[in-house]
């Protein structure tokens, strides 16, 4: 048997760093030291949920451009070499990709570096790019390069953990971004230091950005920790990688930290991790972030059966006033604008009814 194994499996074979240094390395990839690749690994392999892959590009389709490290996104063409990750991703608005089963042809399924099989698509989203694996990258022992080799650890801390606010919303789109960025912009002009973190979805830097722009000290999300993507994750992974990030930006000083939850209520990791007594004991706050009045009243109830600590509403639905009147109506809670969210004194007012509401409970208890 192992004869055949290594007959199936080729040995790996060298790889410049003026082959690595020219391809186009994406987000995913960022905190990998190129250095310790030496090998390119082919043969009947399977990837694995972090592996680091050279693929070239065979077709540009809806993703035209690659994030690199530093945010920039890049223009891809036909036959480029890029650096990405293998991951799963679940996205409504574009595709549903599984990692693949072998080092065949499969898609760029996201612009921050995620390889996987695409498997369904919105039918508004054009055809993925598709790129062909040249072979998973290795180490000098043959041993394939995985972005869970270089997360972050949570460094040891007795320190009293920050106050922390979670963002979550109805679906992709709802306006969860932004708000968490806005809340952030308020967090800082009351003069408290910030941390921000992305908790699931889909490696991107986009949101890490726009956090950072906001005035976030730090900030963080689940590449750190060594996920392309947090599809399929298992709960217990979720828990890790919310622990982790928080360890992460309270070790950096960070009084306040908002996190953000990608995609709606009901996808899968989502779901998972906000039912999770982990995450209910260590979020002091939550925004709901909706599209409409429907989806709001919806997702409140949702929340509301859990006992999640939901103190406001605001998202896509409060640039509406009609839409931000109804949503108010039937759940009683304050729709926040992101000029609301953006101010010094909303926050200070958030905070300290969170303090007050964390008091009663625990006189109640």
């Amino acid at each position: 048997m192992k004869t055949a194994n290594l007959e199936i499996i080729k040995p790996s074979t060298p790889i410049s760093p003026q082959r690595l240094a020219k391809a186009k390395a994406a987000y995913t990839t960022r905190r990998v030291d190129h250095a310790v690749i030496k090998t390119l690994l082919t043969g009947n392999r399977q990837p694995r949920s972090g592996d680091l892959v050279l693929a070239r590009v065979e077709h540009v389709g809806h993703h035209k451009r690659i994030e690199l490290g530093h945010g920039r996104r890049a223009l891809m063409f036909v036959n480029d070499e890029v650096i990405v990750s293998y991951g799963h991703r679940y996205a409504p608005d574009q595709f549903e990709a599984e990692i693949p089963k072998d080092l065949s042809a499969c898609h760029l399924v996201a612009a921050g570096g995620v390889a996987s099989l695409c498997i369904n698509r919105h039918e508004s989203t054009h055809v993925p790019t598709r790129i062909q694996p040249l072979g998973l990258l290795g180490d000098a022992k043959g041993n394939p390069v995985n972005m869970i080799d270089w997360a972050i650890s949570p460094p040891p801390s007795n320190a009293t953990r920050p106050f922390v606010v979670a963002v979550v919303g109805t679906a992709m789109n709802a306006g969860k971004t932004t708000a968490a960025a806005h809340l952030i912009l308020g967090i800082q002009r009351s003069g408290m230091k910030v941390g921000g973190a992305k908790l699931t979805g889909t490696g991107a830097g986009g949101d890490r950005w726009l956090m950072t722009d906001a005035g976030a000290t730090d900030v963080v999300d689940f590449t750190d920790v060594g996920f392309a993507s947090t599809y399929l994750a298992t709960l217990a992974e979720l828990e890790q990688i919310q622990f982790k990030l928080m360890a992460h930006l309270s070790h950096q000083g960070a009084e306040a930290i908002v996190l953000e939850i990608a995609d709606g209520l009901f996808q899968r990791e989502t779901a998972m991790l906000l039912e999770s007594s982990f995450f209910k004991d260590n979020v002091d706050a939550l925004v709901f972030a909706a599209g409409d009045a429907m989806g709001a009243c919806g997702g409140v109830d949702w929340l509301r059966q859990r006992d999640l600590p939901l103190i406001a509403l605001s998202g896509c639905l409060s640039a509406s006033p009609l839409a931000t009147r109804e949503a108010h109506h039937y759940t009683g809670l304050p729709v926040l604008g992101l000029d609301d969210l953006s101010s010094p004194d909303i926050s200070i007012q958030l905070l300290e009814y969170c303090g007050e509401m964390m008091e009663k409970a625990t006189k109640v208890g």
